[in-house]
């Protein structure tokens, strides 16, 4: 059998464009000579569709889109994911169904529903109550759908659900595994699919098609890279990374192994190009605007935003106060110049004596917090001036560890419409704009390498307030991401005081992450749609316990 694997970015919520995308699949798996054509999970409605679930004129949509799709599959076998409703919108299931010549040749209900990090599928589905194999074409076919496939305690060290898939579709005797997937990336995963692939076609001695959907859908990132792995365990077809593709498997021919298809920090960067480009498109926007304050954070959303948009649609402002020094102005200036983007520098001293002189009126000079918290705020709000006359989005530049730990100003400096960077730690900010300059210097040296401040009090630098980067982020790696406990990250020889002081910070800054604009999600352990921690609660970690 010749089977097209359709790996496609669809817009949630757009039947008609996601219908029209489908068909254009259709058309050119025919082109190919292909038996069967296999879209990724909901490839109708995109995925997440969410609480568009719940409405009624969303379902009979969906229903439309699909007897559309099964009026185009004359001679041709299509799998499409789609939303069925068997019970007045109370019965719904994640389906993919088997469509040929004109009718339904059979249906797969998803039987493992996720409710945990982004992932709230109980919410609208039912589970199936049994699985078997599709016959089409002299091949049975044990299809599953995405976390079908995410639950085998030797690949995972544990169980999530009591039930195993592929065990169950085993033994109906397929010759091939199929799993439609909307797996969200984030950096790390391809090589834990990879291995999971990898594991099921030597457990089961069948050859296994993995089609994921690409794109960029609120703050989640598809990276495709759907693959084929034959009945041995090797890697033998692979799609783009971040870019539509259709790859063709023909179970009759052999193909060589592929070995060298890593991940490495281009995938994160290019990730956050996908997201920002995405966000923007599937929203309608075409111009980005963000503060420019000559450090390495505002750098690397700059170099994203040119790429995801293109350099003439954004814009970087400089915004120097009396602590802003000479070289982070320099360095500013240089870099919009490097990638050709829109620059402008906007003096915010005299704003800022306003407030002094209505706050201090004896002329004298706190240096308190809420003098330097206004100075982001002053810039927020010409950001947001900006926006609005020129109608542009503003990228906010925060990154992991500062929201980790709330050293950010709200109504300030975390004020935009989206947080480019916010899934990204300090330190991996430093690796993707060496990344960047890896063929040349676009990022200005300086940027990298002059310790990080945020310029708002003589001399201050940003370990006067926080752990140094090296050890913060490590510890929010392990806390956050990781989810090690505290005795285990202290027993790794960190100090114990320092430990619980960054616990505590992470534990307070709740409510100020609630107000962070949406992040795009590129790590297992991020600060957006996934977290749901209490603002308001009383646990606190004692370093004396």
């Amino acid at each position: 059998m010749k089977i097209a694997i359709a790996q496609y970015n669809p817009k949630v919520g757009d039947l008609n464009g996601n219908l029209s995308k489908t068909k254009e699949y259709i058309e050119k798996a025919k082109e190919k000579k292909c038996d069967l054509v296999v879209f990724p999970e909901l490839s109708l409605t995109g995925y997440p569709p969410r609480d568009l679930l719940l409405r009624d004129d969303f379902l009979k949509a969906c229903d439309r889109a699909l007897q559309e799709i099964i009026s185009y599959t004359q001679g041709i076998g299509v799998i499409v994911g789609t939303v069925i409703d068997d019970g007045n919108g109370f019965l719904l299931h994640n389906s993919a169904l088997l469509i040929s010549d004109g009718r339904i040749i059979g249906r797969v209900d998803k039987s493992l529903l996720p409710n945990y990090d982004v992932f709230e599928e109980a919410r609208y589905f039912q589970p199936s109550k049994e699985v078997k194999c599709i016959e089409f074409k002299g091949m049975r076919l044990g299809i599953s759908i995405c976390e079908d496939i995410w639950n085998d305690e030797d690949v995972f060290g544990h169980e999530r659900y009591s039930r195993n898939i592929l065990d169950e579709l085993y033994v109906h005797n397929p010759d091939i595994f199929i799993n439609l997937s909307a797996s969200p990336y984030h950096y790390g995963k391809h090589e834990i699919r990879k291995e999971m692939l990898a594991h099921y076609t030597q457990k089961y001695g069948i050859p296994f098609v993995y089609v994921n959907q690409i794109g960029g859908n609120d703050e989640l990132v598809f990276d495709g890279s759907s693959m084929i792995y034959n009945a041995d365990g090797q890697l033998i077809l692979h799609g783009k990374t971040f870019e539509e593709d259709m790859i063709i498997y023909d179970t009759d021919k052999s193909y060589p192994s592929l070995s060298d298809w890593k991940e490495d920090i281009s995938w994160l960067y290019h990730g956050l190009v996908y997201g920002v480009r995405d966000y923007f498109h599937k929203n309608g926007f075409s111009k980005a605007l963000l503060g420019l304050s000559g450090g390495v954070d505002s750098a690397l959303v700059a170099c994203i935003a040119a790429e995801a948009l293109g350099r003439e649609n954004v814009l970087g402002v400089m915004m120097p106060s009396r602590y802003t020094s000479q070289e982070s102005k320099d360095d500013a200036r240089q870099l919009a110049k490097n990638l050709g983007i829109k620059y402008r520098e906007i003096s915010i001293e005299n704003l800022f004596d306003e407030y002094l002189s209505i706050f201090n009126p004896e002329g004298d000079i706190h240096g308190d917090l809420a003098e330097e918290n206004i100075q982001a705020r002053i810039r927020g709000n010409l950001l947001m001036f900006i926006a609005n006359r020129e109608g542009r989005v503003l990228l906010c530049p925060s990154n992991k560890s500062e929201i980790a730990v709330g050293y950010s100003t709200l109504y300030g400096d975390s004020c935009g419409g989206m947080a480019v960077i916010g899934d990204v730690l300090k330190t991996e900010v430093y690796q993707l704009c060496r990344y960047v300059n890896r063929d040349n210097e676009i990022i200005p040296n300086n940027i990298i390498t002059k310790a990080p401040t945020a310029e708002l009090r003589e001399g201050q630098k940003d370990e006067d307030s926080l752990p140094p980067y090296s050890i913060l982020d490590k510890v929010l790696k392990m806390y956050i991401e990781d989810r090690v406990s505290l005795e285990e990250i202290i027993n790794k020889g960190y100090d114990r005081q320092t430990v619980y002081r960054i616990i505590n910070m992470i534990d307070r800054a709740e409510y100020k992450r609630r107000q962070i604009p949406p992040i795009i999600k590129l790590s297992d352990g991020d600060f957006g749609m996934g977290r749901r921690h209490p603002m308001v609660h009383g646990f606190r970690v004692d370093v004396y316990n």
